[in-house]
C-alpha cells in the first residue's frame, strides 16, 4: 500500500501515528498548517518555550481552540487533542509520542532535545539542520543503537538533494553535483542583520509585518545556511565538499549541467561528486533569467554514448557535450511537506536521508575584523558567517564550527575573512554541546 492507504488504515483503526512538536516558529507553523488535516496523524502536543506564543500560532493558522484544550499527553491521546506545554522532557517522557520533531533553529538545543528523545526510545526528525551540521552523524549513530530512526526533514533542501542523489544512483547513474539555489553576491558575507532586509530586496516594514527573524533571515543571505544545509548533504550522501567551499555561480535551471560539471569538462567544479549552490543574481546584480533560488537539482554523468543521446531526446537539461544532464525541483515547500518524513519514519522505519558519515563542517569566518574581548554572536549575526569545509581538514586544523560561535568570547584578534580556530576563543569544554561535538570529532571520521 501506499503511504497515505497506509495512514488511512491507521486512522481507521484508531492507531494513528502519534507526533510530538519542538518549537513553534515558521517551519513549525507550516507543518501544524497541515498535519491537523493529515489522516491517520495525532499531533499529541506542543512544546514552546512561549505556549501563549505557540498557542496564538495555532490560532492564526485555522486551529479551533477546542484542539488546544488537552490537560496532559494522556488527555490528548484520549480525547484526539493537542496538548501544550513548556517542557520538551515531559513530552518526550509521557509515552505517548512516537515520533519527536526537533524545530528549535538552535543547535544546543537540539542536540539535547535528541538525546534525550533517544533515551526514551523515540524516533527523532531533526528539521534542525544547525544541530545536524555540527553533531548530526555522532546522533545518528546514537540513534542506531538505540534502535529507532533519526531523520531530516522532507520538505526542507537537504532531504529533497538526498532523494535527488538517491534516485540518480538507484537508476546506476554517476552523481556529479548536487545542490540547491539562493540569492547570493559576494558582499552578502557581510551583512548582518540589520542590512538583511535590502538584500533581500523586501523593507523593514513588510518583514516585521511577516514575522520575519532578521537573523534567521541573515543566515540565508551571508551563505551559512546554504554551508550547514550542503554539510548535512555530504555527511547523508558521500558527496565531498570543494577544498575551497561554496562559490555560488550564478546559474539558470537550464544551464545546471553546464556550469556544475567539473573544470577539466568546462565547468565549475573543482571535483566530480560534490555539492554546490547556484545564485539568481548575476555577479553585476542583475537577476538570472529562470532561477532555481527555492529550488533543488543533481546533475549526473552519462556513461555511455546511448544514455547521453537519451538525453538529448528525453530534453533531460544536458550540457553542449551531451555527457551530463541535469534534473531540478524549482521549489521547496518545507513545513508543510514534513508529513512525508513522518509516514517514512513512522511506517517504513525509513529516513527521508540521514548522516552516514562526518565528511562536510561549516567554519566560521570573521565577517570583519574581530578583537581579542569581544563575544560572537553566531549564525546570522553581526561577527561571523559559516563556510563549507572538508571534515577531516576542519578537524586536522582545529577550526571552530559555526555552531559553537555563539556566546563565546575572543581571546585572539582574527582578521577578517579569517578562519577561526577552537584556540581563538574561550570555550567551555564541560559543556554538553562541545563534548558532544568533541566526542563526534574524535569518533565519526
Amino acid at each position: 500500500m501506499s503511504l497515505h492507504q497506509r495512514l488511512n488504515a491507521l486512522a481507521e483503526s484508531g492507531e494513528p501515528v502519534r507526533v510530538g512538536l519542538v518549537g513553534a516558529g515558521k517551519f513549525g507553523s507550516m507543518f501544524l498548517n497541515q498535519v491537523r488535516v493529515t489522516t491517520g496523524v495525532h499531533l499529541v502536543g506542543i512544546a514552546d518555550l512561549d505556549v501563549e506564543r505557540a498557542r496564538r500560532r495555532c490560532v492564526d493558522i485555522g486551529w479551533p481552540t477546542e484542539q488546544l484544550a488537552a490537560r496532559d499527553s494522556d488527555d490528548a491521546v484520549r480525547s484526539g487533542s493537542t496538548w501544550l506545554t513548556g517542557s520538551v522532557e515531559e513530552l518526550v517522557g509521557s509515552g505517548a509520542v512516537q515520533i519527536l520533531i526537533e524545530a528549535t533553529g538552535d543547535p544546543a538545543s537540539g542536540i539535547r532535545h535528541c538525546r534525550h528523545a533517544l533515551r526514551h526510545g523515540r524516533h527523532i526528525i531533526m528539521v534542525n539542520v544547525e544541530a545536524d551540521a555540527l553533531a548530526g552523524p555522532l546522533l545518528a549513530r546514537e540513534a542506531k543503537a538505540a534502535g529507532v530512526v533519526y531523520s531530516l526533514a522532507w520538505g526542507d533542501q537537504p532531504a529533497l538533494i538526498c532523494e535527488h542523489v538517491d534516485w540518480a544512483r538507484t537508476c546506476g547513474f554517476e552523481v556529479v553535483c548536487a545542490g540547491k539555489g539562493t540569492r547570493y553576491l559576494p558582499r552578502f558575507h557581510e551583512s548582518t542583520p540589520e542590512t538583511v532586509w535590502g538584500a533581500f530586496g523586501i523593507s523593514a516594514e513588510d518583514a516585521e509585518r511577516g514575522g520575519m527573524n532578521p537573523k534567521m533571515f541573515n543566515s540565508f543571505i551571508d551563505g551559512t545556511k546554504s554551508a550547514i544545509e550542503m554539510t548535512a548533504v555530504c555527511n547523508a550522501t558521500g558527496l565531498l565538499p570543494q577544498d575551497e567551499g561554496l562559490r555560488f555561480p550564478p546559474a539558470s535551471c537550464w544551464d545546471l549541467a553546464s556550469i556544475c560539471r567539473p573544470k577539466e569538462a568546462g565547468g565549475l567544479l573543482s571535483r566530480t561528486g560534490t555539492t554546490e549552490v547556484v545564485s539568481s543574481l548575476h555577479r553585476d546584480q542583475t537577476p538570472v533569467e529562470n532561477d532555481l533560488q527555492f529550488g533543488t537539482y543533481v546533475v549526473i554523468e552519462g556513461e555511455t554514448e546511448y544514455a547521453r543521446r537519451c538525453f538529448r531526446e528525453y530534453r533531460m537539461l544536458p550540457d553542449d557535450s551531451g555527457q551530463y544532464a541535469a534534473l531540478f525541483r524549482p521549489t521547496h515547500m518545507i513545513g508543510l511537506e514534513l508529513g512525508l518524513s513522518v509516514a517514512s519514519v513512522a511506517l517504513r522505519v525509513e529516513p527521508t536521508g540521514a548522516p552516514t558519515g562526518f565528511r562536510s563542517d561549516v567554519a566560521a569566518v570573521a565577517k570583519k575584523d574581530l578583537k581579542a574581548g569581544e563575544t560572537l554572536d553566531g549564525e546570522g549575526g553581526y561577527s561571523v558567517w559559516g563556510r563549507q569545509m572538508p571534515a577531516q581538514r576542519s578537524v586536522d586544523d582545529g577550526v571552530l564550527p559555526i555552531g559553537l560561535a555563539h556566546q563565546v568570547s575572543l581571546v585572539s584578534d582574527v582578521p577578517q575573512g579569517g578562519v577561526l580556530r577552537w584556540t581563538d576563543v574561550k570555550i567551555d569544554e564541560t559543556s554538553d554541546t562541545v563534548r558532544a561535538r568533541r566526542e563526534m570529532e574524535s569518533t565519526c571520521l
